[in-house]
């Protein structure tokens, strides 16, 4: 039964995955990245979501916090996805979003970076745990009803491993399809404008949609 309780899950975890905001947030800090960055980038929000929400678990464990506060998750989640949104517009805007092309061992690869120098730093993947961690409190309240209609009792490490290995197939997955749009899209200025402008699009019509809603 607990084994069975496990798999429904990690189930669960990957319909959690599925959600707009999720996907949104994976698109805006995935464009442009190449294939390692961009699965570490996917991995690190999964962990980063599923710690967060082991935590915030076991503190309404031990504190009663009412539905208002709780809301105020929904409202973090939501001006993330939107504050993204807005950064990437302005950065297509001010044209800060860079592309450069070179052959390395007779391959041409294509570099692309935010600011006018290109600079190698790690603050994407730094930042994609840390986003996904603070999504994570929007989703706690969903989990624990999920959780504990399955178990009844409180909340473990291997109940948050089985959802975050579910929200991690699907993350990653979706990194596949961003990598695939980064090869074959991704290959003039014009084209990167165009991609980011509409992840930037989206992610604001999003994080509004579920701040009003």
């Amino acid at each position: 039964m607990e084994n069975l309780g496990l798999v429904f899950i990690f189930w669960y975890g990957v319909l959690h995955a599925f959600g707009a905001d999720h996907l949104t947030a994976i698109t805006d800090f995935s464009i442009g990245k190449n294939k390692k960055k961009t699965m570490l980038i996917t991995t690190l929000f999964a962990i980063g979501h599923g710690l967060s929400l082991f935590i915030f678990a076991k503190i309404l464990e031990s504190y009663h916090i009412s539905e208002t506060i709780l809301g105020y998750g929904d409202v973090i989640s939501s001006t993330v996805i939107l504050g993204m949104g807005v950064y990437l517009l302005f950065m297509v805007f001010t044209d800060r979003i860079q592309l450069k092309k070179h052959i390395h061992h007779g391959e041409e690869h294509v570099h692309i970076w935010f600011g006018k120098e290109h600079i190698h730093n790690n603050t994407d993947t730094t930042s994609a745990f840390t986003i996904g961690a603070l999504m994570g409190i929007g989703g706690v309240r969903g989990m624990l009803i999920t959780l504990g209609a399955i178990e009844g009792q409180s909340v473990d490490f291997m109940m948050v491993l089985s959802f975050t290995l579910g929200v991690m197939s699907i993350f990653v997955g979706f990194g596949i399809v961003i990598l695939f749009i980064n090869k074959n899209l991704l290959n003039s200025k014009q084209n990167l404008k165009r991609v980011f402008a509409t992840a930037g699009v989206i992610s604001v019509v999003v994080g509004s949609n579920m701040l009003l809603n």
